[in-house]
């Protein structure tokens, strides 16, 4: 069972579209990432907050929960908008929207917002550079702006653009969570 770990919305249940196209991140993982971007931005209060590839919308909730502004969940499989749905209609969390467009076809319009953190979760096999570099080049980070990508932990990091400097990595099992931040 997947919970909102922390914030106001903390503890309410999350539903998760079965199959193997959605690989939920784990709540170790969830929590450790929420506690480095602690670390690395202070809380995430007022800021703007973009989940690529979001599945069940668990990272971009729990984003809300947390005192984000806004967040944009982007995610195009039916099952996990189906879930994403369902999860905003429960739990109501303030200033989230959904997109269910592909990501790079999301990413290649103009920028309408610039985010302060951007997560992305795409399918382990799938390249994830090609979206970096729309994020980078496009103008949807804001200065200073941190970006996460969760991948197999079997798999080297991602290849970051010119406009992301890599920061760490932290590993939670069969996942690695990568940070960078754009400079």
């Amino acid at each position: 069972m997947t919970r909102v770990i922390a914030g106001t919305l903390g503890g309410r249940r999350l539903v998760v579209p079965s199959g193997p196209e959605t690989r939920p991140t784990a709540d170790r993982a969830r929590e450790g990432l929420f506690s480095t971007l602690t670390s690395m931005r202070g809380s995430l209060d007022g800021a703007a907050f973009l989940d690529l590839y979001a599945g069940s919308g668990a990272i971009g909730i729990e984003a809300a929960s947390r005192g984000a502004a806004t967040t944009m969940l982007v995610e195009r499989d039916p099952a996990a908008l189906r879930a994403i749905r369902e999860n905003l209609a429960s739990l109501e969390p303030a200033g989230v929207e959904l997109s269910g467009e592909r990501v790079e076809r999301w990413l290649a319009q103009p920028a309408t917002q610039a985010f302060d953190v951007a997560f992305l979760d795409p399918p382990y096999a799938d390249p994830v550079e090609p979206v970096l570099r729309l994020l980078a080049e496009r103008g949807w980070l804001a200065p200073e702006a941190i970006v996460v990508v969760e991948r197999a932990s079997r798999r080297t990091g991602p290849g970051w653009p010119a406009r992301i400097a890599e920061l760490q990595s932290r590993r939670y099992g069969e996942a690695t969570l990568w940070y960078g931040r754009r400079s």
